[in-house]
């Protein structure tokens, strides 16, 4: 990882484009396994992905949304996973079943839904829109979470023009992550090279913006 902020482009549909985000310098990349969503993934799709990347420094994440225990199963059988995203009503017991590590998205910096997934990395979406709308929303609100501990991945809306805003908008705890879908897609949402090596550099200036008294939640004031 070549920064503190680890950087996921979701929505990944092909080899391509998956080749595309490693290049960009993306620490992860999220294949999406919900039924009719427009970035759904085939399977074999996402095995061939997982089997050419499997040396690449970059994590692979599959993400599901309410699915059934058997489909879950069926996906880390066939494809050599590194993490598992759940998008949906998953409760904590389901969220332990997964024997990889998981993020867990909730809506928007909702303190009550983060304290009901303890330890788990949490993805803050747009708090009413959900996933994949593309939609921003007042990002510094994660502050709370960040200062209480929380490892949060910041999604919902950002694009390369308005992550820089975001970050800082935070103050200096660092977020564990950012995701980004929408905001780095061209047409027929496939993944556009140049957006997202935009989107990597202007994370990376807004570490170096902040780097100095930045810190990380758990670290001891100096």
């Amino acid at each position: 990882m070549s920064g503190s902020v680890r950087i996921k482009f979701c929505g990944i549909r092909s080899l391509e484009d998956a080749k595309a985000a490693v290049e960009a310098g993306a620490d992860l990349i999220g294949l999406n396994f919900v039924s009719g969503s427009v970035r759904e993934v085939d399977v074999r799709v996402a095995e061939q992905i997982c089997q050419q990347l499997e040396s690449a420094p970059v994590e692979r994440v599959a993400l599901f949304r309410d699915a059934g225990w058997e489909e879950v199963e069926h996906v880390l059988r066939r494809c050599d996973f590194d993490r598992v995203q759940f998008h949906g009503n998953e409760t904590w017991e389901e969220v332990e079943e997964v024997d990889l590590p998981v993020i867990k998205a909730i809506r928007g910096a909702d303190l009550e839904a983060a304290e009901g997934y303890p330890g788990t990395i949490l993805l803050l979406d747009h708090p009413s829109e959900g996933g994949g709308s593309g939609k921003a929303w007042d990002w510094s609100e994660a502050a709370e979470l960040i200062g209480q501990g929380h490892d949060v991945v910041l999604a919902g809306g950002l694009t390369p023009e308005n992550v820089e805003q975001a970050l800082a908008g935070i103050g200096e705890m660092l977020p564990w992550g950012v995701d980004c879908a929408t905001g780095v897609e061209a047409d027929d949402y496939r993944k556009d090279l140049e957006k997202m090596t935009a989107f990597v550099e202007a994370v990376r200036r807004a570490e170096d913006a902040g780097s100095v008294g930045a810190k990380k939640p758990g670290e001891d004031e100096a």
